[in-house]
């Protein structure tokens, strides 16, 4: 689809890198894969929660699946609705590759269509009728919303739901006061890349309800769903701050002291004592909020 997925450094939701408006070449993808896969794993049930609370009607045998990654949302929207078909779409190749593959290991080949798009274009692809659209961590990367936005409401059967799953910010997995010879460094770390966001990613954190209102929508929930997970649930966990710091770093790099830098690169060698992954306080903390809006 377009530049889609959550942005890594966040991966968010998606593929998180530094800003997830990466070029498509297939190291990234895997990189971005990597991401986006560690994400559902360590949030596998807030996200099965998400889609056990939305406000459907009747269960969706139609879904289509925007910007949809290696298929983390695909999948689980499976689960929830095993007879289901989802058309899965997104700009990446080397994701729809890897989201078909899976597809097919799991014995729902014929149940998944892959549909390569890039939905900032004036046209979109034929992607039928759905009766619900799903698009997590992926509105915020188009140029023009208010174009996506309306191309979802034609799309749309009516009475079918849209559901916008969007970051309220980058996850956060230090303590306050670590690294303990650079206390607040993470929060640093994430102000040194704000200007960079704004400028590629402006729609990052904004409020979806009245775009959703102006595409012709009626807004009937919203939810800020609140996740806190100790990392000593999950050693995913690890990995996740691992890759999503080391992603931070690359955009955050001119902006940080040379001290910060220093203890930044200390954290995310695996090989040191003070390696991310040899801490026993991570925690992941991150918020999503929900709009699920109506086609009338």
């Amino acid at each position: 689809m377009t530049r889609t997925r959550q942005d890594a450094t966040h991966h968010g939701g998606g593929g998180h890198h530094a800003d997830h408006d990466h070029g498509h070449d297939r190291h990234d993808d895997a990189g971005q894969a990597q991401m986006l896969d560690l994400d559902a794993e360590v949030l596998a049930e807030h996200l099965a929660s998400l889609i056990a609370w939305l406000p459907l009607r009747n269960e969706p045998r139609r879904i289509v699946d925007l910007g949809c990654g290696p298929g983390a949302g695909t999948f689980a929207l499976l689960r929830r609705f095993p007879d289901a078909h989802v058309t899965a779409v997104d700009a990446s190749a080397g994701h729809l590759r890897l989201l078909r593959e899976r597809a097919r290991a799991l014995g729902v080949g014929g149940q998944v269509l892959t549909v390569p798009a890039d939905l900032d274009a004036s046209g979109w692809p034929d992607l039928g009728t759905p009766d619900l659209v799903w698009a997590s961590a992926s509105m915020h990367h188009m140029a023009d919303p208010g174009h996506a936005l309306r191309s979802v409401h034609e799309l749309l059967a009516p009475g079918g739901l849209f559901v916008v799953v969007e970051l309220a910010g980058f996850p956060r997995f230090l303590p306050a006061q670590a690294p303990e010879n650079r206390p607040g460094l993470e929060e640093r770390a994430h102000a040194a890349t704000d200007s960079f966001h704004a400028e590629r990613v402006p729609h990052r954190g904004a409020d979806w309800g009245p775009m959703l209102t102006a595409a012709g929508f009626t807004v009937e929930e919203k939810r800020t769903v609140t996740v806190d997970i100790e990392g000593t649930r999950s050693e995913a966990i690890g990995r996740y701050a691992h890759g999503s710091l080391q992603r931070v770093r690359g955009v955050a790099a001119p902006a940080l002291s040379p001290e910060d830098l220093a203890a930044l690169d200390e954290l995310l060698d695996t090989d040191s004592p003070h390696s991310l992954l040899r801490r026993e306080d991570l925690v992941l903390r991150t918020e999503r909020t929900v709009w699920a809006a109506r086609r009338a």
